[in-house]
């Protein structure tokens, strides 16, 4: 039997597993924590604190959020690096259910804005139908506003009864 190198891996052995990794793939993967990272410089303070991060990512985050232009990419490209160290996956649920409330907000003040349409071409009817789904409402004072918004529609003058009605249905409705 042949005598082997000192550093001469040997391919027989059972006991190593091997795990290849292209080059496209670790790519595809810095490309992925460097969206990951941009993702995270554009969220508010609040939002941020709701992603489980760790402090020398935080601190590179905020970092980030002051610079500009090239400062800001070279940081981006910091923050990447970091985030390979690092378990990805609780920081990409954290930041899908932040964005996913900011959706679901957005979808809830469309429909406020529909119901409020509704409330001015259909009248008592649809309003009957709102009391029903949210009887915390105050029917006289949403009637009230109903005829001052057609009013100001038939007379061409500024929507001010037409943006009262959202704003009312946003504080009882989406804040509630």
């Amino acid at each position: 039997m042949a005598k082997r190198a000192k550093n001469e891996i040997d391919w027989t052995d059972e006991d190593e597993e091997i795990i290849w990794v292209s080059k496209s793939e670790i790519k595809r993967d810095s490309e992925y924590l460097k969206k990951l990272g941009a993702e995270l410089i554009e969220l508010t303070p609040q939002n941020l604190e709701k992603i489980p991060l760790d402090e020398d990512l935080k601190y590179a985050i905020k970092q980030a959020q002051g610079f500009k232009l090239e400062a800001k990419r070279r940081q981006i490209q910091y923050i990447g690096k970091l985030l390979r160290n690092r378990d990805p996956e609780p920081i990409q649920e954290a930041l899908d259910k932040v964005k996913n409330r900011h959706n679901q907000q957005q979808a809830l003040l469309h429909k406020l804005e529909l119901v409020r349409d509704q409330l001015i071409e259909m009248g008592d009817a649809s309003l009957n139908h709102l009391l029903e789904e949210y009887p915390q409402l105050d029917r006289q004072h949403l009637r009230t506003l109903i005829r001052g918004a057609i009013k100001e529609r038939e007379a061409n003058k500024p929507a001010k009864n037409y943006r009262e009605i959202f704003q009312y249905l946003k504080t009882e409705i989406a804040e509630a």
